[in-house]
């Protein structure tokens, strides 16, 4: 049972971290990014490359964190000055990056498992008790969650995030205030690609290997994630909403884990994936429809 626990958070954390990057473009920018399909393995192919060469696995981190960033950026430039629709900007890149991972990696699967990682670290575990050690990879997950999702608090509530956040709720506001609303939005797609290959980063190393289709259904994760966290704690306002993302994507994968147990195969978990999420659209949508209903009223 303890062991189910673990995975279930690790998984989680590895994908809350994403999440927070998918909720900077779906519920700020309300820009339908699917070139995080994309930049998650993007992520995961540059650390696998580095570390092979000999890179520190921490610095891998940064490193995949600004490649995810310009990925972003490409995607806003299509978008902002290139006048091609978001939906379309961010199937652009994402098919781009397919090419882009494969040429990076040099093939469709890397194997790092006989590599140090950010988890085989002697000098931490030299301080760390043995009955602690079991948990390890959850608390440098936890720790470099805990670290993102403060750096992100932080931005937003700089001059620049609440910028990123007009720009999703008006426009014209931006431009009322001299500002360049398309430079704002490509500084959200960086910032969002860039969390979400960091999320990539961190998933390679925990697992031991890049492999090209890690990406496959990204999005989907990422928004049941967002949309499971914002409507299960939308009425305590006290929880900031990238902890609610946070606990959505943990709360989504205990979903997955628990539809595992029950019988269902390996092999049927986009399967699960995409009931999940259609039930979750289902829900959020009625709740939204009995709300204005109510309003009406």
């Amino acid at each position: 049972m303890l062991t189910i626990l673990l995975g279930i958070l690790e998984e989680g954390f590895v994908y809350a971290v994403m999440a927070l990057g998918v909720y900077i473009t779906y519920k700020i920018l309300d820009f339908p990014d699917l070139s995080v399909d994309g930049t998650f393995p993007l992520g995961s192919a540059v650390t696998a490359v580095l570390i092979i060469a000999g890179v520190n696995p921490v610095l891998t981190l940064i490193i995949s964190f600004f490649v995810g960033a310009l990925a972003g950026i490409i995607t806003g430039i299509i978008h902002v000055k290139f006048k091609v629709r978001d939906l379309l900007s961010g199937i652009i890149v994402m098919t781009a990056l397919y090419s882009i991972n494969l040429r990076i990696a040099g093939k469709a699967n890397v194997a790092i498992f006989s590599k140090d990682s950010i988890f085989d670290n002697p000098f931490l575990e030299s301080f760390i008790p043995e009955k602690v050690k079991p948990f390890l990879v959850t608390i440098i997950l936890f720790l470099i969650l805990f670290i993102m999702k403060l750096i992100l608090d932080l931005y937003l509530k700089t001059k620049s995030g609440y910028l990123l956040r007009a720009v999703g709720d008006n426009e014209t506001i931006v431009t009322s205030l001299a500002k360049d609303k398309g430079t704002v939005k490509i500084i959200g797609l960086a910032i969002a690609n860039a969390f979400v290959a960091l999320a990539g980063s961190i998933y390679c190393q925990k697992n031991g290997f890049f492999e090209i289709s890690s990406g496959t259904g990204t999005i989907v994760i990422g928004l049941a994630s967002v949309i499971i966290g914002i409507n299960l704690f939308q009425k305590f306002t006290r929880i900031k909403k990238t902890t609610a993302v946070i606990f959505g994507s943990v709360i989504y994968k205990a979903c997955v884990s628990i539809a595992i147990s029950f019988g269902m195969a390996a092999q049927d978990l986009r399967l699960i994936t995409s009931i999940l999420f259609l039930a979750i659209l289902i829900v959020s949508y009625d709740r939204k429809r009995r709300v204005k209903t109510n309003a009406r009223a």
